[in-house]
Formats: C-alpha cells, structure tokens, sequence
C-alpha cells in the first residue's frame, strides 16, 4: 500500500512538474522569440556542398575534390516521397511550427522527466539542423536552450524548402554517407530523384540510429524501420493505402556502387592543378576546395592511367633497402604544352605533399648535353658529322672522365651524343664559351644559378638541379621544330555562376631553328635504336631520347644518385627520374638490367600512345649517317688507293724515263766512240 502511494505521489509530483514547466514555456515563448533575432547562425549557410570538379582534354568529368564530406543536391532534384518520407517520420508538424515545436516539445519533456535524465530529444529538424552544423549533440538542458533560440532564428531567415534542403543534405544517413546524395548512392546505386517511395522511406528510418538500422548489417531492422515509416507517411496522408502496400512488398534491394568514382581521382594530377590554379592565378586553397570550381584540364585519362599503372608495377624499379626508391614522371604535349599525365611518387599518396614530377630539383647529368652543348654547337656550323676530342684532357683543375673510362681519341659528333662521351661534351662547351651554353638552357625554359656557370653544366651537375617537368618542356622543343610552349595543366577555370574567372593563355618561344632540331632528333634517335638508350625503345615507334645519371657523391661508394631517361615521339615527350629522396651509404641505386629510368619511360610511353598513329620524324637515322659515312670512307679509300697508285706509276714511269735516257745517252756515246 506505501508503495502505491508512494508511486502515486510521485506520478502526480512529476504531473505538477510538466504543468509548471509547460506554463513556464508558454509565458516566455514570445520572450524567446523575441530575444531569438540576437542568435548568431552565421555558421548556418544556404550553400549546396559542391565539389571542384576537374575536367580532362576531351571536356570529360576526370576528378573532383571537395573540403566537404558531401555533395549538396538541389530542393527541386529531392522527389516528394524523400521530402514526405522525412517529415513524416521526423517531424510531422514541420510545415506547422515556427522552428520548435511545443507539442512535442511538452511530450519528449515529459518523457526525460519521468526517466529522470535527457532521453528523448523532441527535434525539430530545424533544431536538428542547428545541432548537426552550429551545436554539439551533448544532450543538456542549456544546449537544448540554445538549440530552441537557434531554431527559431533559423525559420526567421530562411524557407521551409530552404531548411529542408540543408537538412537533407547534411544529415548522416550511416554506413559514411552524408547527405542524401551520398545516401543513394551508398545504399542503392541511384541519383536521388530516382528514388523510390519503399528507398525513400528505408532512408528516412535511417536518420534516427543509422547504424543500429544499417541494411547491409541489420536488414529485418532496416525493414521494420521502412514499414514504420510507410505507415506513418499513410497516415498522415502523404501516400495512399495502394501506395503503402506496394511499398511495403517492395523487396529491399542493396547496391553500393562505392560512392562517387570521380573523387579522389588521378591525385597527383589534380596536386599539380591546384598548385598551378594557387601560384599562377592567385586562387588559395580554401577557395578551390569550397568553391564548387569547374577546372578545364591538359589531362588525358588513358595516359594518366598508363603512367599510374606503370607506377604500381614495383618490378620496373630498383630495389630499395628499408626505404622506397621513389621517382617522378611526366608526359607532354609538344605542340600545346599541356601536360598530359603526371605522377609526383611511388607508394602512399599525400594530399598536396612532394611531387617529384613538378618541385623534384636534381642534377639531370647527360640528360642536359644535348641542352647545354649540342643545340648550341650546331646552331654555331658544327656538323654532327664534326670529329670531337675524346681523349683524358685536363681543363685547368677540372678533369671530366668518360662513364666507362674507355676513350677513343677522337669521335664524329653523332657518336659521342650516342655513347654519352663525357670529355667530347666538356671539350666541346670549351671550344665554344660557356655563355653559348648558358644563353641556350636559359631559352630552354631552365633558370640557372651563378654557380652554375662552368664547364660542368655540360654534364648536367648543376648547383640546385631541374624536374621531370622542366626536362619534358625544354625537349618539346626538339619534336615541335624549335619551339617551346609553356607546360600548363589549366585550360580554363569557371565558377559555380558559369562565369570564366582564370583562362590559358599560350606561351610560345623560338628556340632554335627545325635544321638545328632535326639533327638533335637524328641524334638522339641514334641514342635509343643503338646508344646507351636502348632500353627506351618503344617496339614499332621512332623514339628519341637520352639517358641521364649522377655519381653518389660519397667517396668509396660506385653507385647512382639520380637516373634520368628523357625522350620523345612526334606527338608525345616523356620525363622520367629515378632516386632516392635521401642519397646517403646505405641508399644509392644500383643500375639492374630490366628496371630504371629508361624501362619506365617505354613503358610508360607504350601504354599512353596505344590508341594514338604510329608517326615519323621525317629526319635521317644514324644507321643511314653511318652507312654514308661508310660509303664515303670507302670511297675516299678508293680515291686514296686510285690517286697512290696513279703516284706509284708516275714514280716508275719518271724512273723508266730517266733510265731510258741514260741508256739512250750511253748508246749514242758509243756509237760515237765506233764512229771515232
């Protein structure tokens, strides 16, 4: 019997609580309403989460990025069984009340009294939007407040069909989607206006506990959760009885499709995008990260995927110790400058981090010769038919060495480029004036520094060093006839308004002349079909091109720091260099047969130009310049033999001669004497 009373007491106890409260409520409603125009929603902000979404060549959507976790979708896409579906379970008084809902409100205040501690919310979702984007989710008293002073705010600033698009595409729906666009996607492989009343109402079961009423973990939930919801949108009349039953037989069917496939593509390619759209067009990096930009790109997916496929294949590559040996690859279109792939590193891809393609600065070594030496030489009358020294010289304390120390004493030009003669390169600079090389790499698009400027710049050792983007737009050069166009990766940057806000501008310089570049292309044609470039060769395609190598700058150590192939096809230049990003003892490259620079770059280059005409340089090959050198060593032989016999008898005709004349002299003598 005490305990009767005792409950009875204290049910009438929290009876008087309500009322007082509910009196409470009422009496400063329009206080709170009133003092509500003070509430700061500055955080709150009518704006459709939209990505940055990047274009390839072709105008095709290649990549997007975004600081959202979300991709907003407009009121007008979202189908009235999603908008319904919601409100019904949700809020069903949403188009009624002005942000917070005293009914419910007094209900769920009720129901937390009576457990004794905050249970039950009682949201708007107006008030839930507040939660989710300017409040925490603790469950006090104050913050309940203040999600009411909010809420109220909210409704005095905005439309209903405003909150319910922003509620709508920030609300978590489980399983990591956020927003409703995301949602079906995840659960069902759709674009929200393709939802169905059965998917829009599972959906809306979600928001309550989305992981407690996962699908693909809790199924017979999930379904319970939808059916609820059915029965509730019938109830309150937003569907009709035959609407609900067929909903309700509609069997739940799952498909993720695994979120947008664009995001987060081509990572390396969209890095070198936004710092180009960050350093050369002033934008910052909150701006194209929220700013819903359409950025026109250079890329080409078939190429890009050629390069990062390359990449991923680790037999291609020396084998590193503890350590990753890492590279940096780049491919160019000589006669637009655009950069067509790009990847910055091997293994594990940082946002923004190095990308060795576009900030590496490493000493190019022979890579740089036909930069620094040969272009200039030619365009100064040198023939590549021109014998060079190629012998131990000294320049005065410098004393370049040839890579296998053999030397030949002398070599016609072609052949000192195709064996990569160190001493015929220096030599050569020498007999020029280094500022002929130093004015020839400044037109080459490469900046140097004062330290620079020595005879060891022929070489490729320079002071900081030059990346694979530097080197594939100065050897663009050689395949588009002596001009450089600028590397670019934007073509166009538009805002979400449709308005043009950066644009490409092209960049061109005549570097030298087509004579010049077609006799660097025989060259280094020469380097790839019989040189130290073999490994380039690319079956069933001119390529020309030159291997590049430093020495591990350590004393007792035979290895190499960097490794370089740099190379061309009339359509496409190729930029590859290979090392560690620390050389130190235990960390140098040791070249191995099958894998390196050069192996990279024909692979590389096979897959990339796989779809695109097989062309020709139209220039002569040195296996043609050799076989004339041939013929013209054997006939000046010819000559020679011809003009030293001819010699040989005039020499037995003068001796016959004088002979002749002294036996003639000593016939008349004695004729004379008989005479006598």
């Amino acid at each position: 019997m005490n305990g009767i009373l005792k409950n009875w007491k204290k049910w009438h106890f929290l009876q008087v609580i309500v009322l007082l409260v509910l009196i409470i409520i009422l009496s400063f409603f329009g206080l709170l309403y009133y003092f509500s125009k003070d509430a700061d929603i500055s955080e709150l902000k009518n704006e459709l989460p939209q990505p940055t979404v990047f274009y390839d060549v072709s105008g095709n959507v290649a990549s997007k990025v975004s600081a959202n976790k979300n991709e907003g979708v407009p009121i007008e896409e979202v189908p009235d069984s999603m908008k319904n579906a919601v409100i019904a379970v949700e809020d069903h008084r949403f188009y009624r009340h002005n942000g917070v809902d005293l009914i419910g409100m007094s209900r769920a205040l009720f129901r937390d009294l009576k457990a004794g501690e905050m249970v039950e919310g009682g949201s708007t979702i107006t008030q839930q939007l507040t939660k989710n984007t300017i409040l925490t989710s603790e469950k006090t008293l104050k913050r309940k407040m203040q999600e009411v002073f909010l809420a109220i705010a909210v409704e005095r600033e905005y439309t209903k069909e405003e909150i319910l698009q922003m509620y709508l595409n920030q609300i978590y729906f489980g399983n990591g989607a956020y927003g409703i666009k995301q949602a079906a996607s995840k659960y069902f492989a759709k674009e929200v206006k393709d939802l169905s009343i059965s998917e829009s109402a599972l959906l809306a079961g979600l928001i309550k506990a989305p992981s407690a009423l996962n699908p693909y973990e809790h199924m017979e939930k999930a379904t319970e959760r939808r059916n609820l919801v059915l029965a509730l949108m019938k109830q309150q009349g937003f569907i009709s009885s035959q609407q609900y039953e067929k909903a309700k037989q509609e069997k739940v069917v799952l498909n993720d499709k695994g979120g947008d496939p664009f995001r987060g593509k081509y990572p390396y390619y969209v890095d070198q995008v936004l710092d180009e759209a960050i350093n050369q067009y002033g934008f910052t990096q909150d701006e194209l990260l929220t700013g819903g930009y359409q950025i026109y790109t250079e890329l080409d997916p078939t190429m890009q995927s050629a390069m990062e496929q390359t990449y991923q294949n680790d037999a291609l590559f020396p084998k590193g110790n503890d350590r990753l040996v890492q590279s940096g690859g780049v491919l160019l279109d000589p006669k637009s400058g655009g950069i067509r792939a790009l990847v910055g590193g091997r293994g594990e891809h940082t946002f923004r981090g190095y990308n060795r393609a576009s900030q590496l600065k490493a000493q190019p070594g022979s890579s740089f010769k036909p930069i620094a030496v040969y272009t200039p030489a030619l365009e100064e009358g040198w023939k590549i038919t021109d014998m060079l020294k190629d012998e131990p010289i000294k320049f005065g304390n410098y004393q370049p060495s040839n890579y296998d120390h053999q030397y030949a004493g002398e070599v016609p030009m072609y052949e000192a480029v195709k064996e990569s003669k160190n001493v015929s390169a220096v030599w050569l600079l020498n007999e020029l004036g280094i500022e002929k090389g130093v004015d020839s790499i400044n037109r080459f698009g490469i900046s140097l520094d004062k330290e620079d400027h020595n005879l060891s710049m022929a070489l490729g050792g320079l002071h900081k060093g030059v990346s694979p983007l530097n080197m594939a737009e100065a050897y663009s050069v050689f395949p588009n006839n002596g001009v450089r166009i600028k590397a670019h990766a934007i073509k166009k940057i538009v805002d979400s308004n449709g308005n043009v806000v950066a644009e490409w501008k092209v960049q061109k310089e005549r570097v030298t002349t087509k004579a010049v570049t077609d006799d660097m292309t025989t060259m280094l044609l020469g380097v790839v079909e019989q040189g130290t470039g073999k490994p380039a060769q690319i079956p069933g395609r001119e390529t020309a091109g030159k291997t590049g190598s430093t020495q591990v700058p350590i004393k007792g150590i035979n290895g190499l720091k960097d490794q370089w192939f740099v190379g061309y096809t009339p359509q496409l230049v190729g930029s590859i260099w290979v090392g560690y990003d620390k050389t130190d003892v235990e960390h140098y490259i040791t070249p191995t047969s099958g894998t390196g620079a050069s192996v990279i770059f024909r692979e590389v280059m096979k897959e990339a130009l796989k779809n695109s005409p097989n062309q020709s340089f139209q220039v002569t090959h040195i296996s043609t310049l050799i076989e004339q050198r041939k013929k013209e060593e054997e006939e000046k032989n010819r000559n020679n033999f011809q003009e030293k016999f001819n010699n040989e008898v005039q020499k037995w005709e003068e001796k016959w001669n004088k002979q002749k004349e002294k036996w003639d002299k000593k016939h008349k003598n004695k004729e004379k004497g008989n005479g006598h």
